[in-house]
């Protein structure tokens, strides 16, 4: 699996566990290319479901807003901290537009 982080070193989102470092590149490669996509926020009564790439906002069940990074073929790439609010939410998928395209790759030893 893998971080991405802002540049002040603050986690932004979290991968779903790969079964291979192939399919983990392609994770990256898969947030890298549609880090910029569109919002579909489910927390707001009949929202628009739109098609993927998106990203979903969404409430918890503790009531924290929290997002997924959806890929083309419907798979969660990237998954995000909690959030108190909606404008930190929609924060955190800006963070993830500025930062995913040139983001360093650094393997840590298990």
């Amino acid at each position: 699996m893998f971080d991405l982080k802002a540049v002040n070193g603050q986690i932004i989102a979290t991968s779903q566990v790969y079964t291979s470092e192939s399919a983990l590149r392609n994770g990256i490669e898969s947030v890298r290319r549609n880090s910029k996509s569109k919002i579909e926020d489910r927390t707001v009564e009949g929202f628009k479901t739109m098609t993927n790439p998106k990203y979903e906002v969404f409430l918890d069940g503790d009531g924290k807003y929290r997002f997924h990074l959806k890929a083309m073929n419907g798979e969660v790439v990237a998954a995000s901290q909690t959030y108190q609010s909606k404008i930190s939410a929609k924060k955190g998928i800006e963070s993830i537009a500025i930062n995913a395209v040139n983001a360093e790759i650094v393997e840590e030893a298990d």
